[in-house]
């Protein structure tokens, strides 16, 4: 791995900071119990990957404390403490979706349920169409041979393999659900990964709401309104919000 420089060094110093805040945003924002989550992000110039540690309380992280994981080998190159056990997931994400700079791993309630029923998560609505081009996919269960040997790096390939399959861009798609598992999401930073996650619950919240509503599935959203509202806030002709002039 080449020497890194000073600029390398204020770019990690920063990206870890903002991996520690992120961590703690997830608790904020309910998503997670105990240790139940995890974030990381990319430095892609240099390759290297910031990671909560494994088991760490979310209150006692520093950043210094932060692994620093190579995207190309998956070896810790800066750090004592061992990063999470879902970093081989993180990592073939980050590989695989190059407009990912960010990911988010939790066990949120809702989409665990979701997850847990081997269901995608339906778009309904214009909420989830602000953040969601499509219905949030499920990948298909592991099998066992993938998951008695390389489980993590296997989570993530499968995460990989769903959107292949389904043609799916993870840039208008930013999050999945792992059968039997729970919700991973990603965004360009730490805090768009962060409001994906959270976006992502809330579908699927408003999805079991309305389930019960209705004692059957909803019909999905009219698929104009949802890209209506999907590019009104994203792309290269989005007029949502403050633009420069």
């Amino acid at each position: 791995m080449k020497t890194r420089t000073q600029a390398d060094e204020r770019r990690l110093e920063a990206l870890r900071g903002a991996v520690v805040q992120a961590n703690r945003d997830i608790v904020t924002a309910g998503l997670v119990l105990l240790t139940w989550g995890n974030v990381s992000a990319i430095d892609r110039e240099t390759g290297l990957v910031a990671i909560k540690p494994s088991g760490v309380a979310y209150d006692a992280l520093e950043p210094s404390q932060l692994p620093l994981v190579s995207l190309e080998t998956g070896e810790v190159v800066d750090g004592s403490l061992k990063p999470s056990s879902d970093t081989a997931t993180h990592l073939a994400i980050y590989r695989a979706f190059h407009s990912a700079g960010a990911v988010v791993h939790t066990h949120s309630h809702a989409a665990v349920c979701f997850a847990q029923c081997h269901m995608p998560i339906p778009c309904l609505g214009t909420t989830h169409a602000d953040h969601f081009l499509t219905d949030i996919p499920v990948t298909r269960s592991l099998k066992q041979a993938e998951i008695t040997s390389k489980y993590e790096l296997n989570t993530g390939l499968v995460i990989v393999e769903t959107f292949r399959e389904q043609s799916l861009d993870p840039a208008h798609t930013p999050g999945v659900l792992v059968d039997q598992h729970g919700p991973f999401a990603w965004g360009t930073d730490t805090a768009k990964a962060v409001e994906n996650a959270i976006v992502l619950e809330a579908c699927a919240r408003m999805a079991l709401d309305c389930r019960s509503l209705t004692g059957a599935a909803p019909d999905p959203a009219d698929r104009t309104l949802v890209e209506k509202h999907f590019f009104r806030k994203h792309g290269p002709k989005a007029y949502y919000g403050q633009t420069s002039s």
